[in-house]
C-alpha cells in the first residue's frame, strides 16, 4: 500500500536535494556553549540562540538539578488535573513580573502558545491583522483560529493602518508581530503599531522569541526598547533561547487574558507540563538577570564588534543592532557550500534559504553570544573573509 507514497516522497527529498536546500543534521557530542565538538572537532558556534551564553551555565544547571531532585523528572499530566507544582506558579508571577504584566501562563514551547492564543481569544466576529514576516507559529496559530485573517508588508505602517480602517466593524481586531524579525534580526516598530492600535481600538500580541533577555536597556524585551510595555495586550516568548536555552514558552499578559487562556488554550490544556528541570533552570536564570546586565550589554557588544568588521571587509549584512546577523549570499546552493567550507575553518554556521526564508535571499545567519570573546569573533570574521574572497564574494 505504500509503494504509491514511496514513490511521491522520494521525487520530493531528490527535489529538495537538486535545488541545494537539503538540511543536514550534523552531530554534536558536547554541550551547547560557545566551542562545540562536531564531527570530533572543537568548533565556534555562531549558529545557537544561546545570547546569555547561559545554556550550559553552572548556576543553571545546579537549578535544574535541585528541581529534578526536589521534584521530580516530570509530572505525567496536563496543568488541570495534576500537573501543577508550587515551583510552576512561582515562575509565572516571576516571568510577568520581570516583563512587566498582570500574570503570565507556561505552555511547553514558544510554537504552541502561539499555535493556542488566537483561537482562544478570538472567534469569527474579530480580525487579525499579521505581519508579513511573521514566524510560522504565528502563522499557523492564526490558520487554526477563525478569525478573519489579514496581512501586512513586513514593517509597512501605511499598510497596516489600511487594514485596520478595513476592519472596523469588527468586534476585535488583534495586530500580530514578531518583536524580532529571526531571520532578519529586524525589530519591529512596536511604538507606531501601539501608536496604530491606540488611534483604531486595537489589541497589540508581539512574539518576543529573540528578544527576551537582552534587547531593551534591561532586558525586558521589545516592548522596553520602544517603551511601549504597558500597550502591549499579550507577549509570547520562549525560555528556550536566551533564557537557559531548554525548552518551554509562556504567555505574559493582562490578568483576564491568562485566565481565559487557562480554560481555552488547546496547548495548554492537551499538553504535558512544563518538566521540573525547565522550571528550576529559569528559576536561576531570573536570579542571573535581576541583579545585572552584564551579560545583555555583552551580547549587544559583540553584535556591534561583529556587524562592524563584517561591513568593513565587505559583506553585504542586513543593518540593525541585534545579535542575529545575517551574510546575504542570495543563491541558495552558494550559502550551503559557504556554511561547510567554514565548518572546516572551525566556525559552525547555517545557510538558510527557500522555504524559510523568500527565493533568492540566501543567506548564512550569524548569532552572537554573550559568551563569545572578542577572539572568537575575529576568528569567524576571518574565515568568513577567507572564504568569501575564494568564493569571489568579495572584491
Amino acid at each position: 500500500m505504500y509503494a504509491k507514497a514511496r514513490e511521491i516522497y522520494r521525487s520530493q527529498l531528490e527535489e529538495i536535494r537538486q535545488a541545494g536546500t537539503w538540511k543536514a543534521e550534523r552531530l554534536i557530542v558536547s554541550p551547547q556553549g560557545v566551542e562545540i565538538l562536531v564531527n570530533d572537532k572543537v568548533v565556534l558556534n555562531f549558529c545557537a540562540n544561546n545570547y546569555l551564553g547561559l545554556s550550559s551555565h553552572p548556576e543553571v544547571l545546579a537549578g535544574a538539578r535541585a528541581a529534578l531532585d526536589d521534584r521530580g523528572y516530570g509530572l505525567s499530566s496536563v496543568r488541570f488535573i495534576c500537573g501543577t507544582q508550587d515551583h510552576h506558579r512561582a515562575l509565572e508571577k516571576r516571568l510577568a513580573d520581570f516583563f512587566g504584566f498582570e500574570d503570565s501562563i507556561l505552555f511547553s514551547s514558544c510554537f504552541d502558545a502561539n499555535g493556542g492564543v488566537f483561537e482562544a481569544l478570538l472567534t469569527d466576529q474579530d480580525a487579525i491583522i499579521s505581519d508579513a514576516l511573521n514566524h510560522a507559529s504565528i502563522i499557523d496559530g492564526v490558520r487554526l483560529c477563525k478569525a478573519e485573517r489579514h496581512r501586512y508588508a513586513n514593517g509597512d505602517m501605511a499598510e497596516l493602518e489600511q487594514k485596520l480602517k478595513e476592519t472596523q466593524g469588527k468586534r476585535l481586531r488583534m495586530i500580530a508581530t514578531d518583536g524580532v524579525f529571526s531571520m532578519d534580526g529586524y525589530l519591529a516598530k512596536l511604538d507606531q503599531i501601539c501608536e496604530l492600535a491606540e488611534k483604531y481600538d486595537a489589541l497589540v500580541m508581539v512574539d518576543d522569541s529573540h528578544a527576551s533577555g537582552f534587547v531593551g536597556k534591561t532586558g525586558r524585551g521589545t516592548p522596553e526598547h520602544f517603551g511601549v510595555t504597558a500597550k502591549i495586550d499579550v507577549l509570547t516568548s520562549t525560555l528556550g533561547k536566551a533564557l537557559g536555552g531548554g525548552s518551554g514558552g509562556f504567555i505574559a499578559a493582562r490578568q483576564e487574558i491568562v485566565d481565559l487562556l487557562r480554560q481555552k488554550a488547546r496547548p495548554y490544556l492537551f499538553s504535558n507540563t512544563v518538566a521540573p528541570p525547565i522550571i528550576g533552570g529559569t528559576h536561576r536564570v531570573l536570579d542571573l538577570l535581576a541583579g545585572s546586565t552584564a551579560l545583555r550589554d555583552a551580547v549587544m557588544e559583540n553584535a556591534r564588534r561583529f556587524r562592524e568588521r563584517m561591513g568593513k571587509a565587505g559583506f553585504e549584512i542586513k543593518e540593525g543592532i541585534h545579535p542575529i546577523v545575517p551574510i546575504m549570499i542570495g543563491d541558495a546552493r552558494m550559502a550551503t557550500e559557504m556554511a561547510s567550507e567554514l565548518l572546516e575553518e572551525g566556525i559552525y554556521v547555517i545557510g538558510f534559504s527557500y522555504p524559510v526564508v523568500p527565493k533568492g535571499q540566501a543567506r548564512i545567519r550569524v548569532q552572537l553570544s554573550a559568551a563569545h570573546k572578542a577572539e572568537h569573533i575575529d576568528r569567524a570574521v576571518d574565515a568568513f573573509v577567507k572564504i568569501g574572497k575564494r568564493k569571489g564574494l568579495l572584491k
